[in-house]
């Protein structure tokens, strides 16, 4: 069966169940049952090699227990299925005994379920389900891979159900990103809004090319870090890393941003730092008192890149997407936060993406920034990345692919070499501009250019957001002014 024909299977089984609503709870159904699937199959390779191997899990509730079908007439299903999983797995699950001794691989259960929930109110139909996902078999490097391919079209269903406006980095740009930060074995990997995991998986298969050892597979397993504030994309990335033989992923479900950023000591610090943060969110104040007075603002991205700063290790590289408001916004914070960086920072490349890189889900148009921790800006290169002959943006049926970023490696460490999509600012000039990181592209000539409606608004959205960020800070100097 094609990976794209079970997960149509799944899904029309899951229609015929009053309890699921839409395809945001079909999605988190499948995953919390493959999560189960897979997790099952590791502990059969963690009991292979490890004759001490105990299961934080009680016996009756490993899925090779309740779970497996042996077409014997003896398989829960129906009422009493429904019963043991609302009752007795997610109640069990839910509260499992976890504390520092927990070794990590274990306490990733309970961290998985906190927030899981079965919609499904039919129990022959959930049979169906755990049936059709236990005939993959994990163990199999075939069905391994398979797993990337149902990874993709649950990630692709996932943007299609409108969650909350959230919108995933292609596999193009994360790839490209890794590749020019290239992690090491030894160094440690963060995302600090990891979502699914793309920046995660994007490093990792450039790390384990480098694999020599076991001990550089045990350094690999203990280098990449996340965090995630949204229970079913954490979920997704808890089980994406598991396949990808990470073990014990280290992803944390939470915010980010809940903690003061001055407290952050050395351990907490990273060799490498690559994400794609939320922006156009509004963070409350309680949030933005997390951070310095200057660097308080309430757009999310901004805050995003102030904890960068706090969290980048001396010597660390940075790739991070940021839209085009981040490099010119004027406001106060935006102006301390741009200089804090590039007093701190080498911000040496600005790689200017073209229209549509994330459509269908958004047409904010968007930057690549790379940077690192070693000494201040002194200049920046840019390259805009030009749309393909023929193409007024990119677009669902014409995806933007990593063959589009081909122009960049090119020029990447041929930079004298005269390329028209190529240019350099120095610090100078951007001092002059009042910290305004949007230069344009002297090489090219300026052409008018056709916004759809949907930019239009996007742009309008944007810069409201701005005035309101501006009218809150005018409101809060007034309100000290009056006391």
């Amino acid at each position: 069966m094609s990976i794209d024909n079970l997960i149509k299977r799944l899904q029309n089984i899951m229609r015929q169940d009053s309890g699921v609503d839409g395809d945001a709870q079909r999605i988190s159904q499948i995953v919390w049952v493959l999560f189960l699937k897979i997790y099952d199959s590791k502990e059969d390779l963690w009991e292979l090699y490890d004759d001490n191997y105990e299961s934080i899990l009680p016996e009756d509730l490993r899925w090779r227990k309740w779970a497996v079908d042996n077409k014997d007439g003896k398989a829960m299903t129906g009422e009493e299925l429904l019963t043991f999983v609302n009752d007795t797995l997610f109640p069990t699950l839910k509260s499992l005994e976890i504390d520092e001794t927990t070794p990590r691989k274990s306490a990733i259960v309970r961290e998985v379920f906190e927030d899981a929930f079965n919609y499904m109110k039919n129990g022959v139909l959930l049979r169906q389900v755990i049936n059709l996902i236990d005939d993959i078999d994990f163990t199999e490097i075939d069905e391994r891979h398979a797993f990337n391919d149902i990874y993709e079209t649950i990630l692709k269903d996932l943007q299609s159900a409108g969650n909350s406006g959230e919108f995933y980095s292609p596999r193009a740009t994360t790839d490209f990103i890794a590749e020019i930060i290239n992690p090491q074995i030894g160094e440690t990997v963060a995302d600090f809004a990891c979502g699914t995991g793309g920046f995660l998986i994007s490093a990792l298969n450039i790390l384990q090319k480098q694999i020599k050892t076991v001990d550089d597979k045990e350094k690999i397993n203990n280098s990449l870090f996340g965090i995630e504030k949204k229970n079913l994309p954490h979920l997704l990335c808890m089980t994406n890393l598991l396949l990808h033989d990470i073990d014990a992923p280290n992803i944390i479900h939470g915010n980010s941003l809940e903690k003061n950023i001055r407290d952050y000591k050395e351990k907490d610090k990273f060799d490498c730092i690559m994400m794609n943060p939320p922006y156009g969110g509004t963070e409350e104040k309680i949030i933005q008192s997390n951070f310095p007075t200057e660097l308080q603002t309430s757009e999310t991205a901004d805050l995003f890149v102030a904890l960068i700063l706090y969290r980048l290790k001396q010597g660390g590289r940075v790739g991070i997407i940021l839209p085009d408001n981040f490099l010119f916004g004027n406001e106060n914070s935006q102006k301390a936060l741009k200089k804090k960086l590039l007093d701190e920072c080498n911000l040496h490349t600005i790689v200017k993406l073209p229209a549509g890189v994330f459509a269908p889900y958004t047409s904010i148009t968007t930057n690549i920034l790379f940077f690192e921790k070693t000494v201040s800006t002194k200049e920046i290169h840019y390259y805009d990345v030009p749309l393909p002959e023929g193409y007024r943006s990119f677009s669902k049926t014409k995806p933007f692919r990593s063959i589009h970023l081909d122009c960049v490696r090119n020029w990447w460490d041929n930079r004298d070499k005269e390329d028209l999509n190529s240019y350099k600012v120095t610090i100078d000039e951007v001092i002059d501009k009042e910290y305004n990181l949007d230069f344009k592209n002297p090489n090219q000539l300026v052409e008018e250019r056709e916004y759809t409606l949907e930019e239009l608004l996007d742009t309008m959205e944007e810069r409201s957001k701005n005035i309101v960020s501006l009218v809150e800070e005018i409101r809060c100097v007034l309100e000290g002014v009056e006391e």
